[in-house]
């Protein structure tokens, strides 16, 4: 099954500590995550962020508000405790439990209220509908990712073939290949060598070497691109290979790099762009947020 919004996660959290013991989040996480019967790829399914998995994410979301309505209490750092209110909740035997039904409690209202007050409503940080603030961020964050890539892409689709040349140095030495700019830029950029476009260092120690094919392109790259590419490198009694190209690739090209002996990187213009961005290539810094959490470990006492 897909992973549960934070809202779905809410009632059966409150069963599994309706036990009355002292339950960890860790523990309650790995238990839940049993009983919606994620697989392995859904409970390590992360956000875009990288830094925390989308289950514990919004099972961390489901508790907080269940701890702000008064029916999870914290007993320790990192430990909770179902309350009376929240048994009482419980003999009810309710088919759900959402942020609407909440709003019975004082508690959880006078959280929202203020929490709302500390931030503008355009950027209101509560959990949404189906999601928590984390994802809401993310997901704003990749949209204007992902704009920013296609503006990237046809840009780079107008310039000259010797500007783009130059551009795939920048990129290849900002990613750690190439030594300096200025061994890189002796090599790149020089035709005629048989279906190679230049040869790179993979490393600053030059222990090994990389060629390098770039086409601005707008058609896909077919499969004879890729042959005459891999036929050069076997030419060079070359290895390896980087095929950079502004266009796409058809599957017949895929599938012929990954049955060939020679290791070839076939670089899209998406998967261009997207380097660009995290390469800091050709776009500059708007703005930075930084997202903080309570340092539990700062206020436990000895």
């Amino acid at each position: 099954m897909a992973i549960p919004d934070y809202q779905s996660i809410m009632l059966p959290l409150l069963n599994y500590a309706g036990d009355s013991k002292e339950h960890s989040l860790r523990e309650t996480i790995d238990a839940l995550a049993d009983l919606f019967k994620l697989t392995d790829d859904e409970r390590r399914t992360l956000l875009s962020s990288g830094q925390q998995t989308v289950f514990d994410n919004r099972a961390g979301w489901a508790r907080t508000y269940l701890k702000k309505a008064g029916l999870l209490e914290t007993t320790r750092r990192g430990y909770y405790r179902i309350t009376k209110r929240g048994q009482d909740i419980l003999q009810q035997n309710l088919s759900k439990i959402d942020a609407t039904f909440l709003k019975q409690f004082s508690e959880f209202v006078a959280f929202q209220s203020t929490h709302r007050n500390q931030v503008d409503e355009a950027n209101d940080q509560l959990p949404t509908e189906r999601h928590t603030p984390e994802e809401e961020i993310e997901a704003a964050y990749q949209g204007i990712r992902e704009g920013l890539a296609n503006e990237i892409l046809q840009t780079v689709k107008s310039l000259s073939p010797t500007f783009f040349e130059r551009l795939v140095i920048d990129l290849l030495v900002k990613m750690g290949y190439g030594g300096t700019r200025t061994d890189a830029g002796e090599r790149i950029g020089r035709s005629g060598d048989g279906g190679v476009d230049g040869i790179i260092k993979e490393d600053r120690l030059g222990l090994d070497t990389v060629y390098v094919q770039a086409k601005r392109w707008d058609s896909p790259v077919g499969r004879p691109e890729i042959q005459k590419f891999a036929g050069a490198l076997q030419g060079q009694r070359a290895r390896k290979g980087i095929f950079i190209t502004t266009s796409s690739f058809t599957g017949e090209a895929e599938d012929y790099v990954s049955r060939i002996d020679s290791k070839i990187v076939l670089i899209d213009g998406s998967h261009l762009a997207q380097l660009m961005i995290d390469f800091n290539i050709g776009v500059a810094p708007l703005a930075v947020y930084e997202l903080k959490r309570i340092d539990s470990d700062y206020f436990t006492e000895e």
